[in-house]
């Protein structure tokens, strides 16, 4: 009984004094309780132990206090001491994730995040965080950041004989000879047995086989037939193609129906408008086919696509030098050569010999200092020193060194290069989130 007696008085202090501890901890404040994880967690790392410190940081980071950010700080060092471990690479970017989105985020969470994805090839992540940090921030230590990660690039193992410029989403491929269709990173969407194809527009494009021209659509099925003969057709877009009859160019309608009005020759529609020439001389028209420009001139300055006119603005060349019409009215300024603009962004043109650029006004944006150029898309413009292409920013900066052999205007984050292989296609990584420049 005595020894009963013994053993109830022993486990009634035992019990006191849990409840006494409990009492006594439980009155630390949160300050105190947080630096005395983080002390306990220290012992542990700086012995390598850093499994044991995790629930202990992971706990002491659950406090706010102004020790927090310093526990987020040791908690992520242990993170990364463990990161090829499962589960471990998510929680440290769940932590970062947290940061970045709490109100007041600093500038160095942002880059920290870039950082360690930028550590891992992990590209459209890092730009991501960084394009959320320029704006929360304003910081302009992320936005060079930014400005020197975002050209990051993957080359396509795909290899074409030849490549047309992108047009929208899609892109004109050639091989062995015959033409197909391509997405505007070179995967083939229509395979390569027309003897000829246009462009890709109003969900058709046009194509020649066999002698027979007509429209298929973007799964390769015939959706219109041309029901005379036309020796050529041209690109199609704006619900118009050129089609080449008796020696004439006319304009049809995406059901391949010819209209009356002939030219002696015709481009691409572009912005409601297309170059012209008749009477030996060019211009321009519009949908309507009156004249924006006369056919006055002896070329209207066109793209590979045959686009010449884009934001109010055309190139034309008389008496040997090319002139800019824009906003209605011919600027004074006189050039060697140019290159339409595109939608966006600034016009290749040559002066002495050497290829710079202007803005929609006709002023110097970019200096004369390339060997060949053609205009800005997607912010970017391909350009030749020496013997190769690489690619400029809007401030005139090589940011996609020039190793090409030739190379053609972005679109889609994407631009056809011609290398050793043949032609491929180049896609910024960014692009691949499908997030825009």
């Amino acid at each position: 009984m005595r020894r009963t007696n013994r053993i109830l008085i022993g486990a009634g202090c035992a019990a006191l004094l849990i409840v006494a501890w409990i009492v006594v901890v439980s009155s630390k404040s949160p300050v105190e309780k947080q630096l005395e994880l983080m002390h306990r967690a220290a012992e542990m790392t700086n012995d390598g132990i850093y499994i044991l410190a995790v629930p202990l940081l992971e706990e002491a980071a659950g406090y706010t206090t102004v020790y927090t950010p310093a526990a987020e700080a040791e908690l992520k060092k242990v993170y990364l001491a463990l990161i090829d471990q499962s589960g471990f690479r998510r929680r440290y970017t769940g932590l970062l994730d947290k940061q970045m989105n709490r109100r007041g985020a600093r500038p160095d969470v942002f880059a920290e995040a870039a950082g360690y994805y930028l550590s891992i090839s992990r590209v459209p992540e890092a730009l991501s965080a960084l394009k959320a940090g320029i704006v929360r921030t304003g910081s302009e230590e992320l936005a060079a950041m930014y400005e020197s990660s975002r050209y990051a690039y993957e080359m396509s193992r795909t290899t074409y004989d030849y490549v047309a410029e992108i047009y929208e989403t899609t892109v004109q491929v050639q091989s062995d000879g015959l033409w197909g269709l391509a997405k505007s990173d070179g995967i083939l969407v229509i395979p390569c047995e027309y003897e000829k194809i246009s462009t890709y527009s109003e969900d058709r494009a046009v194509v020649r086989k066999n002698g027979e021209v007509y429209a298929v659509d973007i799964d390769n099925n015939r959706v219109a037939v041309l029901r005379e003969y036309a020796a050529d057709f041209g690109n199609f877009s704006e619900a118009r193609v050129t089609l080449l009859i008796d020696g004439r160019w006319v304009r049809a309608t995406e059901d391949l129906v010819a209209g009356a009005v002939m030219f002696e020759q015709l481009g691409m529609y572009s912005g409601g408008h297309a170059a012209a020439k008749a009477n030996g001389k060019w211009g321009v028209i519009d949908m309507a086919a009156n004249w924006l420009i006369p056919p006055e001139y002896d070329a209207i300055i066109q793209d590979e696509l045959g686009r010449c006119y884009a934001r109010g603005a055309v190139f034309a060349r008389k008496d040997g030098v090319v002139r800019l019409f824009t906003g209605g009215r011919m600027t004074e300024e006189w050039y060697e050569d140019a290159r339409p603009f595109s939608d966006e962004g600034f016009a290749a043109v040559k002066r002495d010999g050497k290829w710079g650029f202007i803005d929609i006004d006709g002023n110097p944006a970019v200096d004369y200092l390339f060997d060949d150029a053609l205009s800005f898309g997607q912010h970017l413009a391909a350009v030749k020193l020496g013997e190769f292409w690489g690619y400029i920013s809007m401030r005139g900066e090589v940011v996609i060194e020039p190793v090409f052999i030739e190379a053609k205007s972005f679109s889609n984050g994407s631009a056809p290069v011609l290398t050793e292989r043949g032609w491929q296609f180049i896609t910024l990584l960014e692009y691949k989130r499908g997030a825009g420049l």
